[in-house]
């Protein structure tokens, strides 16, 4: 199979479970916002929450993907499908044994923790003493969470994209169940929410070991660390450790500062980046799922040649589906936030603010998708270093920016920090890219960015310019306000794409050719 068209037909996948995930995860936020609104109680949940969120991106997801799925795949295609299989064991039983002990150690330590992460929040005794709660309740999280996604990285290399992208919708469905079922059964009820996390975990979990065992790859703990391939893994995995420890220090900064700032503010933040990750995902996480097994194989291979042509074909497409996205979040951020959020305890004052934090994390959307797929190259060719070092220049300018914004912008001026840092990031390791492989197709990809950054101008300045008025300051009329909005996003998309086609768009017309291939 051509490999743009697998890679395609592998995003396609990832982007439509991941949409059905971040649909279920939006309900659970519209669920939560109507129900604890934004208050004390939000802002304890939310940041007790990236202490598990960070671990997890740290140990799992990124780990996975970086270290676990390159040396999968050379051992898959070169020793066979037993010795992949041991190698995964072997992983699995180290995995346990170094998440069980860090699961205790927070458990234990949870109150340093709640003082590191929030110190705005040592003279609040009750809202001090949830967060610790909340932390003690969902670090579980982290064990089910890192073994579904060595469970995701064995069926990505094993080519199965769905059900590993459509598993966070479980995690999704049982935070929804915990708020309806269990939240009313509790004296504070937002600890119910901490339960349905750590249960959302376990569901993610489960989920996937079916699918391995529907492929007879039946997943056991091998306990012998010294396996040369763990070692690799080890090798490849510590410097993506550090380097997604740098990238989420960023998100523990904006925290740390918005403690310290006027009650609500986490909690914005928190949606704001929430209506930001669902491009991302869809886009650029999907996308960096799918050309990671593909890229790892031509850099085992020495296919240069076809590893620049898989990138620059894979940034320009992610560019051609995440830059609308960005010009419509901005240009329709009122109607969307008021439709999905302003409701119960969420009131126009509380729009207001993620609509201002929303904003100006959207300036840097398109650095948030591209950097997941710019990373991808250094990490098929087992180069995990370089990430690392620019992700601690981003870190450096995120405080910087941070320190600079911080009075003058509130809690906006965190959002823009990380906007600004992050496109640092994104253009730093192009920057170095260009370097290791020599040319990276730069004037394909820059002429694709300029065609579809006017097309989504101007598909943004027509839709804000229709869909506006005092009736988003309101709350109900939400089967009106859904017609609305959606009669609005379909033009804007029919808008441009037409003006992709009269520019003769060279990501639309490979679609175009592709559809009219396998009708």
């Amino acid at each position: 199979m051509d490999e743009r068209k697998r890679v395609t037909r592998a995003a396609t996948e990832v982007s439509v479970a991941t949409g059905i995930s971040r649909i279920l995860g939006f309900l659970r936020d519209v669920l939560l916002a109507k129900i604890f609104g934004a208050s004390g109680l939000t802002d304890a949940f939310f940041v007790a929450y990236r202490v598990p969120n960070l671990l997890r991106e740290l140990f799992a997801e990124g780990a996975v993907s970086a270290g676990f799925v390159p040396v999968f795949t050379e051992y898959l295609n070169r020793h066979g499908r037993e010795e992949a299989r041991r190698l995964a064991g072997v992983v699995l039983a180290f995995l346990l044994s170094v998440l069980l002990a860090i699961c205790l150690i927070g458990i234990v330590f949870a109150p340093s923790i709640a003082s590191l992460i929030a110190p705005g929040f040592v003279s609040d005794g009750d809202k001090f003493a949830l967060t610790i709660k909340l932390i003690r309740i969902m670090f579980p999280f982290l064990l089910f969470i890192s073994l579904a996604a060595l469970c995701m990285g064995v069926l990505n290399s094993l080519r199965s994209f769905f059900i590993p992208a459509l598993a966070p919708a479980f995690f999704n469905l049982a935070i929804i169940a915990s708020a309806l079922l269990l939240a009313p059964e509790f004296r504070i009820p937002i600890l119910a929410i901490g339960i349905g996390v750590t249960l959302g975990g376990a569901f993610q979990y489960g989920v996937q070991i079916m699918d391995l065992l529907r492929r007879d790859f039946n997943l056991r703990p091998v306990f012998s660390f010294s396996h040369p391939g763990l070692r690799r893994i080890i090798l490849l995995v510590l410097p993506v450790v550090a380097a997604i420890a740098a990238t989420q220090v960023n998100v523990f900064i904006s925290n740390i500062f918005a403690t310290y700032l006027p009650e609500g503010s986490a909690t914005y933040l928190y949606y704001g980046i929430r209506l930001i990750l669902l491009p991302v995902g869809i886009f650029g996480v999907a996308m960096s799922t799918a050309i990671l097994p593909s890229m790892s194989e031509q850099a085992s291979s020495g296919d240069m040649d076809g590893l620049r042509e898989t990138f620059s074909f894979s940034l320009r497409l992610v560019f051609f589906l995440s830059l609308p996205a960005m010009a419509g979040l901005i240009a329709l951020s009122y109607p969307i936030v008021n439709l999905l959020f302003q409701r119960g305890e969420f009131t126009y004052e509380a729009t207001q603010g993620t609509v201002y934090a929303l904003n100006l994390y959207a300036l840097g959307l398109w650095a948030f998708v591209g950097s997941k797929v710019v990373r991808t190259p250094f990490y098929s060719m087992q180069d995990t270093r370089t990430p690392l070092k620019i992700a601690l220049l981003s870190v450096a300018i995120n405080i910087l920016c941070s320190v600079i914004f911080l009075r003058p912008l509130r809690h906006g001026g965190l959002a823009l920090a990380l906007s600004i840092a992050t496109s640092v990031n994104f253009i730093a390791l192009l920057i170095l890219l260009k370097r290791r492989l020599g040319r990276i197709d730069g004037r394909r990809i820059l002429r694709s960015f300029t065609k579809i950054s006017i097309a989504s101008v101007v598909m943004g300045i027509t839709g804000h310019g229709i869909l506006h008025g005092e009736i988003w300051r309101e709350s109900g009329m939400f089967i009106e306000k859904s017609f609305m909005l959606a009669g609005v996003i379909i033009l804007c998309i029919g808008i441009y794409l037409l003006l992709m086609y009269l520019m003769k768009g060279e990501e639309l017309m490979y679609l175009m050719r592709l559809r009219r291939r396998s009708g």
